[in-house]
């Protein structure tokens, strides 16, 4: 399985898209998980804030730099939530957190490429209409993540571009079409 995956993380539930990657990667899947931002966690935001202020109160007592880490950013956080269902102290484990790669919206050689989803893990599947559920970019930007700003810029700017390049292809396409109707004719 040499091919990589990339999966759109927006609009899926947090777990349920970790563990469906987890036994990829334990696979030998290579696989990216792009606007990690926009993972869903179930839940709202005041709740998941106080559960991860009481995560950050845990530290080692006697050298805290030593650990536990507190990653603030989203893909970290899923990075962790990943590696929370694997084996990570062995080397089968090790090696398949090498095949994972999280990123905060979608960077330069992803954007172009076809990204998938996980319908296991889509939340208008799995959350019951109704229910409170709030975005990881949210939360870590809650937690202390700074960079939320920047990635829904940068996140813009691509917007507009795939737009431009979609104009172009239907024009390509359209002219395409009315060609091979005049060959027919």
């Amino acid at each position: 399985m040499p091919k990589t995956v990339v999966i759109d993380g927006r609009a899926h539930m947090l777990g349920r898209l970790a563990s469906v990657v987890a036994k990829q990667i334990l696979q030998g899947q290579q696989i990216v998980v792009v606007r990690a931002e926009e993972i869903t966690i179930s839940g709202g935001l005041v709740r998941q804030k106080m559960k991860y202020d009481r995560f950050l109160r845990k530290r080692m007592n006697t050298n805290p730099t030593r650990g536990p880490f507190h990653f603030r950013a989203p893909s970290r956080i899923f990075w962790r939530t990943v590696r929370g269902m694997i084996p990570h102290k062995t080397a089968r484990g090790a090696a398949a957190l090498e095949r994972l790669k999280a990123f905060e919206g979608i960077p330069h050689p992803y954007d172009k490429v076809k990204r998938l989803v996980v319908p296991d893990a889509l939340k208008v599947l799995r959350l019951q209409h109704g229910h409170r559920c709030c975005k990881l970019g949210e939360l870590s930007a809650a937690v202390g993540w700074k960079h939320q700003a920047a990635v829904a810029e940068l996140e813009e700017k691509r917007k507009a571009k795939a737009k431009a390049f979609y104009v172009a292809k239907k024009k390509l396409i359209a002219l395409r079409a009315k060609a091979s109707a005049q060959v027919k004719a």
